[in-house]
């Protein structure tokens, strides 16, 4: 089932929370709503969910607009982040509540639901675990239930509000890895919320990234990683490096040093621009193949690759990530003197940004 957001507005007293918001979510696809707390990807959520009603604008669910239908009639599985399982029923309940609890006519018969929910339990990978209560599971175990009550009803559409938020580190990487395999396998069209950026770009077919209310871009994780549309999204997604100066031609303007950018860009005096941290090449002080003059401050070595952090000599700071053999083989340690070269730059017109 497709999903189309059509103008969504919606504010609550003064707060605007989405502001003439329009997506096309294509049917089969996972798609991750990103941004930081407050940008109003639950909000979003939800009123596709019809757990909130928008203000204007409409939802279509497969070309038909659902934008005043009740939430039992839109065909959504909605998955939360505290998983909000019924502690007094036992997994196996918990997961065939959804079916028991619709009226007589359209009710599966028992044996149905039974053969239904053990068919789930051994999808999400947990069969054996269908006489527990939640007390005895783990958090990880307990999504896993969540989610699988969620599909028992058969949504067209499933929605996952941060629903691994409350995870530790390791768990939350190795369920993530689990529910691109599922809906690989189950292809039922899934929208998720987060705010970990890692976590968007991993598990999605396409990112919608938001901020202050606003679609900011639309893309896959490529897409939006690599050639970001906007400032915000350069500089929410992934760590990056931030330059002001000013731009003629193929030249950002910093300070004194001319760094090239690849490409004519518009002359102006206001110029954001960003670079990561693996796209800077470091090499020694007097190198002729360009760069600007910075100086090492510390080195943290950890695993293959090892972060280094410089002063410009404007006092700003800039990290850059390297390969360990690569920095080994230079020969550089603290305190030295380098000229860092970068080998991608991300340029906008725009206001200084704090950096």
């Amino acid at each position: 089932m497709g999903i189309q957001v059509t103008d969504i507005n919606k504010q609550f007293g003064a707060f605007r929370a989405l502001d003439n918001v329009s997506l096309d979510i294509p049917s089969g696809q996972l798609v991750a709503l990103l941004g930081p707390s407050g940008c109003g990807k639950t909000t979003l959520l939800r009123i596709i969910a019809g757990l909130e009603f928008a203000d204007s604008g409409r939802i279509l669910l497969d070309g038909e607009d659902a934008s005043n239908r009740h939430v039992r009639e839109r065909q959504v599985g909605f998955v939360f982040q505290h998983y909000a399982l019924f502690r007094h029923m036992t997994v196996f309940d918990n997961v065939a509540f959804g079916l028991r609890v619709r009226p007589k006519r359209f009710r599966p018969a028992e044996a149905e639901i039974k053969k239904r929910v053990t068919r789930l339990l051994d999808l999400v990978q947990l069969g054996w675990l269908a006489d527990r209560y939640p007390s005895q599971l783990s958090g990880g175990q307990r999504q896993r239930i969540a989610l699988a009550r969620a599909l028992a009803v058969e949504p067209k559409v499933l929605l996952l509000d941060e629903p691994f938020g409350a995870l530790d580190a390791k768990v939350r990487k190795e369920l993530r890895r689990w529910l691109r395999q599922l809906h690989d396998e189950i292809h039922v069209t899934s929208v998720f919320v987060t705010h970990d950026q890692e976590e968007a770009l991993e598990v999605s077919d396409r990112v919608v990234v938001i901020n202050k209310g606003k679609v900011e871009q639309v893309g896959t994780p490529e897409e939006v990683y690599d050639n970001p549309a906007t400032p915000f999204v350069a500089s929410f997604l992934g760590s990056v490096n931030l330059f002001h100066g000013r731009v003629d031609g193929a030249h950002l303007h910093v300070g004194e040093h001319a760094l090239h950018v690849g490409r004519d860009h518009n002359v102006t005096d206001q110029a954001i621009a960003f670079v990561r941290p693996h796209e800077f090449d470091l090499l020694p002080v007097d190198s002729p193949e360009g760069g600007f003059p910075a100086r090492i401050l510390r080195v943290i070595s950890v695993g293959p690759t090892a972060q280094v952090e410089l002063a410009r000599v404007d006092g700003e700071l800039v990290e850059v990530t390297i390969a360990r053999d690569a920095l080994s083989a230079l020969g550089l340690h603290e305190g030295d003197n380098v000229s860092l070269r970068p080998r991608a730059i991300r340029v906008f017109r725009g206001e200084r940004l704090a950096a």
